[in-house]
């Protein structure tokens, strides 16, 4: 599988599937939540409200998935990831099954390519570095016989920076 580190707006990725870092509505929000929401159009919102209708919120750390609506994608999945408090053990679990359960998602969806922002780093305040290197470990253990390519898309120079460190 092959890894690629870009810097742009995910919103503008052609991919089988995009990753949102969702909050547990579904809803939208800020963030890549909201970019996505706004760019998919209202086929996103509307297939996240009949996820909330038939399980209730989304747990940190699962995953769920959508059509894409507008974007250049097939698919969004929709991770909820940590709210950094601190508990350092506890919250790179949750960060590391965003991954996971994320590429078990398009896996089943016989998605050739993911795209993933970088989950709970901006207003969730998960520390860049440490997320960074959760997201890559899961990529690179991520045993796939569907998946061709993971791209990390960052959206400011600092996450892309720790990236290009990380990937070397």
């Amino acid at each position: 599988m092959k890894i690629e580190l870009i810097k742009s707006d995910i919103t503008k990725i052609e991919a089988d599937a995009i990753v949102n870092a969702a909050n547990s509505s579904l809803l939208g929000g800020g963030g890549v939540d909201g970019a996505i929401h706004r760019a998919g159009g209202k086929q996103v919102l509307e297939e996240c409200q009949e996820i909330r209708n038939r399980q209730g919120k989304c747990k940190t750390g699962e995953a769920v998935v959508t059509t894409a609506g507008n974007l250049p994608a097939k698919y969004v999945i929709h991770t909820v990831g940590p709210i950094w408090n601190g508990d350092e053990e506890k919250n790179s679990k949750l960060l590391a099954n965003c991954y996971r359960n994320s590429m078990n998602l398009a896996e089943s969806l016989d998605s050739k390519i993911i795209a993933f922002p970088n989950i709970s780093t901006g207003v969730y305040k998960f520390p860049k570095e440490q997320a960074a290197k959760i997201a890559v470990d899961e990529v690179k253990n991520f045993k796939s016989k569907n998946i061709e390519k993971v791209i990390f898309v960052c959206f400011d120079d600092e996450n892309e920076e720790i990236y290009k460190k990380l990937l070397g």
